[in-house]
């Protein structure tokens, strides 16, 4: 039996049998070394573990976590969400509408899909449903909105891909924003339609000018934040790394010195749930790693580039079947660690193909955020039951609609190159 067929079968039995996605690609790498007759020692999965992570951007996925528990817990977030329904409150389902904006600003702090979820519907979930909102309606729209996060820079997922395939963090980062924006227009114009057409509850809050200038200069800190980030990363005066590291520097000022809704005392635990986050992000990059290594030294790798290559697919074929590809993988394993399983294993056949490295990026990564939203992991939907109470089944079928919008957004990234990287 080839090292190539043990690996891939080790790894489905150890997913199979529910060991972590980390520990199975690392096991599923080794067993394929110590049976599969290769010429190498089992030394060298350990050192191709820790030469994965021997990558200074990675150490941007640590800086983006900090700074988005940091944001959360620090009264960023409540600012946005409060400058957020300032702005489209008043019209009929003008909170929905207010979901989704708030998503688009948390997104360009987080760069997290669950996250954005858990955040934003903590702070407007309950007062909706007690507004009047369909509960089921307004969690479906959760979920899809919460899907802006990998999208809308900062985003973790394209700092992975950029550092497995060493594209550009600016160039990734200006086209998610372009992108990020289109789905969140998609999103607002199915709101105003479905708002109308079901009678949703329009607020009738009047605002004088000076009420919404207190509401915009309060949330002029936590604005900040999200041109921080980027301006530092797209005048090219910061890398993504500093640009996060600096993140956490005003996020922390911000929360204990601004808003006043940290403490020295809350630190310590926001720290030590970042450290957990980041090092579950992390242990998957290292161990893909070695499972890539071990895959393309198999020779497993040039096989399947010649099988693609013998299919005389086109480049637009081609990536219609890598998004089929990743959809399915998507639904039921976590997105970064699809990315960095499959992207070392199909770039080399898209660059073959000579398909741009930014528009084969823009499909790993929405393509990725559509699995978190379609079961049976669809980590957005179990974090939109978590704070909604509803059954994961009927948040499934309510966020249907605003579904479909968001991969009629995902389609047009697929066959139009020039959508994906006209700003580049």
């Amino acid at each position: 039996m080839s090292a190539g067929i043990i690996l891939f079968i080790a790894f489905a039995v150890c997913l199979v049998i529910g060991v972590p996605v980390s520990i199975s690609l690392g096991v599923a790498s080794l067993c394929s070394v110590v049976f599969g007759g290769l010429s190498a020692s089992s030394t060298v999965i350990a050192q191709r573990i820790f030469g994965g992570l021997q990558s200074t951007s990675i150490m941007a996925i640590a800086f983006f976590v900090l700074a988005g528990n940091l944001m959360t817990r620090g009264g960023i977030s409540k600012r946005i969400v409060n400058f957020a329904n300032c702005l489209v409150g008043n019209v009929r389902g003008g909170m929905s509408l207010a979901l989704v904006l708030a998503c688009a600003f948390f997104a360009a702090l987080s760069g997290s899909a669950p996250a954005t979820v858990i955040a934003i519907g903590t702070m407007l979930y309950g007062d909706m449903v007690k507004l009047g909102y369909p509960g089921d309606r307004t969690a479906g729209l959760l979920v899809v909105s919460g899907g802006l996060g990998p999208i809308i820079p900062p985003s973790i997922i394209m700092v992975i891909y950029c550092t497995l395939t060493g594209a550009s963090v600016g160039n990734m980062f200006k086209q998610g924003m372009m992108i990020g924006i289109t789905i969140m227009v998609v999103l607002m114009a199915e709101v105003i339609y479905f708002a109308n057409k079901e009678k949703w509850p329009k607020q009738n809050v009047k605002r004088s000018g000076a009420e919404v200038l207190k509401i915009f200069i309060d949330a002029i800190p936590a604005l900040m934040t999200p041109i921080i980030i980027l301006g530092g990363i797209y005048s090219g005066m910061l890398t993504a790394t500093e640009s996060a590291a600096i993140a956490v520097v005003w996020a922390t000022i911000a929360g204990l010195f601004i808003y006043k809704e940290l403490t020295i005392k809350d630190l310590v635990p926001i720290l030590k749930d970042s450290a957990k986050s980041s090092a579950m992000l992390l242990f998957i990059i290292a161990a893909s790693t070695a499972f890539s290594w071990v895959f393309t030294f198999s020779g497993a790798s040039q096989a399947l580039v010649n099988t693609v290559i013998a299919m005389n697919l086109n480049s637009t074929l081609f990536c219609f079947v890598v998004a089929v590809i990743l959809l399915i993988f998507g639904t039921f394993m976590e997105g970064t660690a699809i990315a960095v399983l499959l992207v070392p294993v199909l770039w080399p056949i898209a660059q073959s193909m000579g398909i741009d490295v930014i528009h084969f990026g823009m499909i790993v990564c929405i393509s990725n955020v559509v699995g978190t939203m379609t079961p049976p992991v669809a980590v957005n939907i179990f974090s939109a039951s978590t704070v909604s109470k509803l059954k994961m089944g009927d948040i499934a079928k309510a966020e249907i609609p605003f579904l479909i919008g968001y991969v009629a957004v995902f389609l047009l990234c697929v066959f139009s190159k020039t959508f994906c990287t006209f700003l580049i």
